[in-house]
C-alpha cells in the first residue's frame, strides 16, 4: 500500500475513534442536574461509574496513538526536490504532457468512430443483400 493509502486509511481510524469516542461519551455519561428545578437524577451505581472515568483514558490514548501513527506518515512522505518555482514547472510539464496524450486519445476516438461508422454501413449493406436474396413464401 503506498504512502497517500496510508494516510488515507489513518485519516479514516482517526474519524472512527473519534466518531465512537464521542458517542461512548454521550451514551455513558451520567445523569446531571441541570436546574434546581430539575429533580435529582437517579444514582448511578460504582461500578459503571468506575467504568466510566476509565472509558475517557482509554479512548484518548487510542486517538493520540492514532494522530502519532499519522504524524509518522507525515513525517515518511518524500521532501519535494527545488521548492515551489520546481513544483510548478513540474505541473506545468505533466499539464502539456497531459493535453498531448488527451489530443492524441481524441484522434483515436475520431478515427475509431469513423471506422465504426464503416462497418455500420458495411453491416447494413450486408444485412440489405440477404433480405434481398430471401425468396418470398
Amino acid at each position: 500500500m503506498d504512502i497517500i493509502s496510508q494516510l488515507q486509511e489513518q485519516v479514516n481510524t482517526i474519524a472512527s475513534l473519534a466518531f465512537n469516542t464521542f458517542g461512548t461519551l454521550q451514551r455513558d455519561a451520567p445523569p446531571v442536574r441541570l436546574s434546581p428545578n430539575y429533580p435529582e437524577p437517579p444514582a448511578v451505581p460504582a461500578e459503571d461509574a468506575a467504568n466510566f472515568a476509565e472509558q475517557p483514558k482509554l479512548m484518548s490514548a487510542a486517538l493520540v496513538k492514532a494522530a502519532k501513527q499519522f504524524d509518522a506518515l507525515v513525517a515518511a512522505l518524500p521532501l519535494s526536490e527545488g521548492g515551489e518555482e520546481a513544483q510548478l514547472k513540474r505541473i506545468a510539464e505533466l499539464q502539456a504532457e497531459n493535453d498531448s496524450v488527451g489530443q492524441e486519445l481524441q484522434k483515436q476516438l475520431e478515427a475509431a468512430e469513423k471506422e465504426l461508422k464503416q462497418v455500420q454501413e458495411l453491416f447494413n449493406q450486408a444485412a440489405d443483400n440477404c433480405l434481398n436474396l430471401k425468396k418470398p413464401d
